[in-house]
């Protein structure tokens, strides 16, 4: 599928564009300020081991204590064929036997700080270069990723062997043997030749030296590498095959891609293009209106149906309506279109929101088994072209399907969103009747703790009208109860739940 990369690149923010076939279908966003920390080592100090939970809490310098499990601190198997560099065996040993208060620990993070939850770490250390992955604490580890055919694996696995052997043969800068360590090979590397292997080999291997060399020579915690750009990362992570052109609307950062990628990843150099035209380069595919529809809960289908998301701390829940479609020959027959409609949307709306963690799907009930096969089927072929690790359930008995997509960056919505403070997060606010009755309860509550000479009550403009109108009555009634009078005042800069009540 032809791929097309817009990058609109400003001081204070970088945006990437996804676009396959004309439509949107990832988003990046990275910001000077507010940026991403996966994949950079730190050397952190450990300030509390909890046996409880088999973590500790590790501070690397954060304003939230990060914290590493006892799984994340592992072995990988000896070889093998690995799509996920952080997938390893968990340890025998439990956490208290392996890590101590006070104790310097390099880590990794490989998950942002997400909502009110620290980073996670991890101690197995791994860096990304372009065709490999390297694994300094996995001696002779070879792993292939997954997306290889299976033919070409056990000989490019038997390359990177030799490559491995003539790296541990050599010598230091001390004149001491070099320290074996592991490599997961990428799929960028399935056509890569020898020389490209062992240019990255030695890229990556020079760049543990200096991360130990700084580990050695700074105090904890610190900073000991950063990870690329979002620029950077493009090139990387995005780039693939099927890459048709990347574009960007800066001289000054198109020189400095070039010159990346003619030193790492010389294959793309001819898809980079500088973008000057008139328009914004986001116009091209109306990128900033498929932003605001991806930040809304409705999701319209083409057909006349509809998706509801509403993401939660929790899990994210996905619903699906026939809305106004009605096309098919019979009611099953409109159902089934509908939810295999829905299934592509959904995979689409994964990459576009960034959303992780655990997914409930709640498809449309079909009667026929076949039905729920296809529609099984089709969502698991959209989700292919996710980058993202994914697992797919079945149907429950109760009709929901379930899926897990690993998180490691905060979603569209929460990076560019933040919790409503009219409502404090929960989309609903009380009706202007429901203040109104609050209000009267509490003139009464504090009438009875109080002698006040007059009671003056602020709220906004639709509360005091309601008051004033159909609610006079009752406020009057209340006046005359207490033996108060009872002033309003309405303040439009006031929410519909927000009021106060001043005593004279």
């Amino acid at each position: 599928m032809q791929q097309d990369i817009l990058i609109n690149w400003s001081p204070q923010e970088t945006r990437v564009a996804v676009v396959e076939h004309g439509a949107l279908q990832e988003m990046h966003i990275e910001r000077p300020l507010q940026r991403g920390i996966v994949g950079n080592i730190y050397l952190g100090k450990v300030m509390r081991v909890l046996p409880g939970m088999q973590s500790a809490f590790i501070d690397i310098g954060l304003e939230r204590s990060a914290f590493l499990q006892v799984a994340d601190i592992a072995q990988r198997p000896h070889n093998g064929d690995e799509k996920d560099p952080s997938s390893a065996v968990p340890p025998a040993k439990p956490i208290e036997q392996l890590v101590f208060e006070g104790q310097t620990l390099m880590v990794q993070v490989i998950k942002d700080p997400l909502g009110s939850k620290g980073a996670r770490l991890s101690a197995q250390v791994s860096i990304a270069g372009r065709l490999m992955v390297l694994l300094p604490h996995d001696e002779n580890y070879i792993g292939i990723s997954q997306k290889i055919p299976l033919p070409q694996r056990d000989a490019l696995r038997e390359r990177v062997m030799q490559l491995m052997q003539g790296i541990n043969a050599e010598k230091n800068c001390n004149n001491q043997p070099t320290r074996p360590c592991g490599y997961i090979v990428r799929t960028n590397a399935e056509d890569a030749s020898d020389t490209e292997l062992l240019q990255d080999m030695h890229y990556l291997r020079t760049m543990w030296a200096r991360i130990r060399q700084a580990s050695q020579s700074q105090p904890a915690p610190s900073l000991l590498h950063q990870d690329l750009s979002l620029i950077q990362r493009v090139l990387r992570d995005m780039a693939c095959e099927n890459t048709h052109t990347i574009r960007i609307d800066s001289q000054e950062q198109h020189t400095a891609l070039l010159a990346f990628a003619q030193s790492f990843m010389p294959g793309t150099v001819p898809k980079i293009q500088h973008y000057h035209g008139e328009r914004p380069i986001f116009d091209l595919f109306a990128i900033d209106e498929e932003m605001a529809h991806a930040l809304g809960r409705r999701v319209n289908l083409k057909s006349g149906g509809y998706l509801i998301i509403d993401q939660t701390e929790a899990l994210t829940t996905i619903d699906i309506n026939t809305g106004g479609f009605v096309g098919a020959r019979n009611f099953d027959e409109t159902i089934f279109k509908t939810n295999l409609e829905a299934a592509q949307a959904i995979a689409r709306q994964l990459r576009l929101r960034n959303l992780g963690g655990i997914i409930i799907i709640d498809f449309i009930d079909m009667t026929q088994p076949e039905h729920q096969q296809a529609v099984l089927a089709e969502l698991r072929k959209q989700l292919q072209r996710d980058r993202i690790k994914t697992m797919l359930g079945d149907f429950s008995q109760l009709g929901l399907l379930e899926l897990t997509r690993k998180r490691t960056r905060e979603s569209l919505a929460r990076l560019l969103c933040e919790p409503c403070p009219a409502c404090a997060g929960r989309g609903m606010v009380k009706t202007a009747r429901s203040v109104v009755y609050d209000i009267l309860r509490e003139i009464l509550r504090e009438a009875r703790q109080f002698c006040p000479r007059e009671f003056r009550v602020i709220a906004a403009p639709q509360v005091i009208e309601l008051l004033q109108d159909e609610e006079s009555q009752h406020l009057a009634g209340l006046s005359a109860f207490i033996g108060k009078p009872i002033a309003l005042r309405a303040d439009s800069s006031l929410a519909q739940e927000q009021y106060d009540i001043v005593l004279f």
